[in-house]
């Protein structure tokens, strides 16, 4: 394993001074950093290889199809899935979503169904629902959380029925920082006959990720959350579902055959890929997972680990601070909080001084806020390259935001 040192070395952008300190980078929850890796595969596509794909017998577009297709397959491999057929690019976790709710919902929900979710989940796993659903008649229902920030799993026995057509919910909560247990939860969806739906944007990141293991029927992620570029994300489905399933756009390249009076579709996985795709962040994503390969994923895991751990032992020396979530043992490696009356935007600022990046507002996930009764929060989410060091000068700078605010 390389050290701390060289891994930050990789990353290019945490070489600099904000407001005259070096940068503490504590905001991977919501995109994180490149690694040089990525950014030279990026550059070297653009440099050497550029060219449309699928669509050339050319050197460069045969080139640049093997190099997409190339990074398709390692993502696979990644998940686990059990082809690459199954892993269809979108734009991002959003995207994603949106094509089961479109696709698989609007063909296979009507009066009388029910969708399921969760009230810890961020916004694109809610809003997509409601529009389907709004569209086929059918009910959506949640699974409402506890006062620790987990699910309420009495409720979901009562909630999961024979009318549960699909269970959509997070691997991992993007403010409580909660790890759902997801085999359990696409097993019991299973039992009812329900899919499982699982937004995996915050876990596929950070935990190593098995699909076949996990028997989920879809799961979303997004490429700028796992060291990779914006603008890309993949779906992972199981392959008799998505071969059932209509396309979600339509335009060049997901078609077999158009005539005037109709069309047919291309097989798996350029079904639902329609239109020149985002090439060069594809090959990029790939290049990330060859990075998270590297450092190992269950070292990622341990790693961040410690590092929450460590923050959170820190933070609630901090009087006045309420973070959210259970404890680190059963979350992620992020720390939503309030500290006192001062308002999230404010701590963000004096942060940011010191030259520290967190979040603040609701993160896309305003019904979580609204269990707390409380409109935003400040987060501090951590990543391969953060350090015990980065958590000391976080957690001094909140001593000096109460000291500003006399609080």
């Amino acid at each position: 394993m390389p050290s701390i040192t060289e891994i930050r070395n990789d990353f290019p952008i945490l070489q600099q001074e904000i407001h005259g300190h070096p940068l503490a980078f504590l905001d991977s929850a919501a995109s994180s950093q490149k690694p040089v890796q990525v950014i030279e595969a990026m550059d070297q596509y653009y440099r050497t290889t550029h060219a449309n794909v699928h669509r050339g017998v050319h050197t460069l577009s045969e080139n640049a199809t093997a190099a997409y297709e190339n990074a398709r397959l390692r993502l696979a491999r990644f998940l686990n899935a059990a082809s690459p057929r199954e892993i269809i690019f979108t734009r991002n976790a959003t995207e994603s979503l949106n094509l089961v709710a479109y696709s698989w919902g609007r063909t296979n929900l009507s009066a009388g169904d029910e969708v399921l979710i969760t009230e810890m989940e961020h916004h694109s796993n809610i809003v997509p629902w409601q529009l389907v659903c709004e569209m086929t008649g059918a009910t959506l229902r949640f699974v409402p959380i506890t006062s620790r920030g987990e699910l309420d799993f009495e409720a979901l026995d009562d909630l999961l029925t024979e009318r549960t057509k699909l269970f959509a919910f997070t691997a991992m909560s993007n403010v409580l920082g909660t790890i759902n247990p997801v085999a359990e939860l696409v097993e019991q969806a299973h039992a009812v006959g329900a899919i499982a739906v699982v937004d995996g944007a915050q876990s596929v990141p950070h935990l190593a990720t098995d699909v076949q293991a996990l028997d989920a029927d879809f799961l979303a992620l997004s490429s700028h959350k796992m060291l990779g570029p914006t603008g890309v994300g993949a779906l992972y489905g199981k392959r008799a579902l998505l071969e059932a399933m209509p396309p979600f756009l339509g335009g060049g390249d997901m078609i077999r055959e158009v005539k005037m009076t109709g069309s047919s579709w291309n097989d798996l996985p350029y079904k639902f890929e329609a239109g020149t795709p985002a090439i060069a962040e594809v090959i990029g994503l790939g290049a990330a997972v060859d990075y998270l390969n590297d450092l190992d994923m269950d070292w990622v895991a341990t790693h961040e680990r410690e590092i929450t751990t460590y923050a959170w032992e820190q933070i609630h020396q901090v009087e006045g601070v309420r973070v959210l979530g259970p404890g680190p043992d059963r979350r992620g490696g992020l720390l939503a909080f309030v500290l006192g009356d001062i308002h999230p935007h404010d701590v963000a600022a004096v942060l940011d001084m010191e030259g520290i990046a967190v979040r603040a507002g609701h993160h896309c996930a305003q019904p979580i806020h609204d269990h707390y009764g409380i409109s935003a929060t400040t987060r501090a989410s951590f990543y391969v390259y953060n350090t015990k060091a980065e958590v000391d000068r976080f957690v001094a700078a909140l001593y000096k935001t109460k000291e500003i605010f006399e609080f």
